[in-house]
């Protein structure tokens, strides 16, 4: 088994970016989900109700900041699209406390359940993609210890999927049969929650082991 991708979204329900190599913290991917979308009353709005945040790409620029579409995250111009996407009382607002992460603060899918479902692994949101795997191994991986590069990490239980896995990353169009197939053949569950318990530098094409 080895990385295939690794993955970050600095800003939560934007789409992401890929990174040939990071740092593994305790909060999992540096910059990772750190921006936020929140409403008039401090809520979190993600795509869950507005999947149209889902067209804007966030990534982190030189300067360690978050860009949306490019530009700075604190921008007029981001403000204003935010606004077009969530609704006309929301904005942007930066979280780096764990509370930000919805469960754990690493998500990790595997090639081999993805292609049980036979769609784009975009929609599962993963930190990383494990390839080589068989078919809907990750299953027996709860409780257990991957060895990713410098790191490891524990497999704590498998992810229980919400209604963002039915919208397109590409044109937020939403196809509900995808989470109604998660439940009849995944029992709801696809990917894992995981905690770093050492940290370490990973990049793509490391092995990955299964420790118990």
């Amino acid at each position: 088994m080895h990385v295939a991708e690794i993955w970050r979204y600095p800003v939560k329900s934007m789409a992401g970016e890929q990174l040939a190599a990071t740092e593994l913290g305790p909060d999992g991917v540096p910059g990772d989900r750190v921006v936020q979308v929140i409403d008039e009353r401090g809520r979190v709005v993600t795509a869950r109700s507005r999947p149209r945040l889902l067209l804007h790409q966030a990534t982190l620029g030189p300067d360690g900041q978050p860009r949306v579409d490019g530009r700075p995250w604190a921008s007029a111009e981001v403000a204003r699209d935010v606004q077009a996407a969530a609704g006309p009382d929301t904005r942007l607002q930066r979280f780096d406390s764990l509370e930000r992460f919805d469960v754990l603060p690493l998500l990790v899918a595997t090639d081999g359940a993805i292609a049980t479902l036979g769609v784009d692994r975009r929609r599962f949101r993963p930190n990383l993609m494990i390839g080589g795997v068989a078919g809907l191994a990750e299953r027996g991986w709860e409780r257990r210890v991957l060895k990713i590069g410098a790191a490891l990490v524990r497999a704590v239980d498998l992810r229980q999927r919400c209604i963002m896995t039915t919208f397109d990353p590409d044109d937020a169009s939403q196809d509900r049969e995808i989470l109604r197939r998660i439940h009849r053949e995944l029992d709801g569950t696809l990917a894992l929650n995981c905690a770093v318990l050492r940290p370490g530098r990973i990049q793509v094409g490391d092995r990955v082991e299964l420790e118990d």
